[in-house]
């Protein structure tokens, strides 16, 4: 039996997420700078429930960003924390793939746009197209890159434009300054999800069963914005 937790704190929300062979077990709270008194509460409630505890866990995965610089390295550090202690393996998972996993499972999606409000007139965001494969599986294939940006400079790929997309994020709010072109192709728009541990631990199974677990030293938060983060 395969048994992995994960967190995240990439937003105002705290979530944690456990995973037993393709079962899945979540708790969610919105938590605004509270993360680093909710987050361990939370995950040993959670393994209490399911009758575990730390040393049953395979390894352990965080949404790596991007998101809020605070919450991002408050997830990296628990998870490295954790992991050195337990000698686990950990894995990293985007925000942006996470937010497309759950529009995909709320609307059948299969092309999203998640964006998130980077603050200074930017967002975060990628593209993503969600598959389901022959056996069921459920895969989230990048589309494009993952990048901040302005809103007026985020192009959708050329190919794929005439689909239909979801877009979903916070980063909504910038709608009427993204280019024609992007406003056009959105079918949907759902601004209210925020990135949440219950995708992640879905999307890190893949990646454990892949084998891209790393060491815990190798836990690092994904800012894109590397340049504002390193000042």
């Amino acid at each position: 039996m395969t048994t992995l937790l994960a967190i995240d704190a990439s937003s105002s929300a705290c979530s944690v997420a456990l995973w037993q062979d393709g079962v899945v077990t979540a708790e969610r709270c919105e938590a605004p700078r509270q993360h680093t008194q909710r987050m361990m509460p939370m995950i040993e409630a959670l393994l209490a429930a399911a009758d575990l505890t730390l040393n049953d866990l395979d390894a352990l995965a965080y949404g790596h960003g991007p998101g809020s610089f605070t919450g991002l390295r408050i997830a990296a550090g628990t998870i490295q924390g954790l992991a050195f202690g337990l000698d686990v393996p950990v894995i990293g998972v985007s925000t942006l793939a996470a937010l497309s996993l759950q529009a995909h499972r709320l609307h059948h999606a299969r092309f999203v746009l998640p964006m998130l409000d980077a603050r200074m007139g930017e967002l975060y965001t990628g593209a993503y197209r969600v598959v389901t494969r022959a056996d069921g599986e459920i895969e989230v294939e990048q589309v494009l890159p993952e990048q901040v940006c302005a809103p007026g400079l985020l192009e959708l790929p050329a190919a794929l434009r005439e689909h239909d997309w979801l877009a979903v994020g916070s980063g909504l709010v910038m709608h009427d300054e993204l280019p024609e072109s992007v406003r056009a192709s959105l079918a949907l728009q759902l601004p209210e999800p925020q990135p949440d541990a219950e995708a992640m631990v879905m999307l890190a199974a893949q990646a454990y069963a892949r084998g891209e677990a790393v060491s815990a030293v190798e836990a690092q938060p994904v800012y894109l914005r590397n340049e504002v983060a390193w000042r």
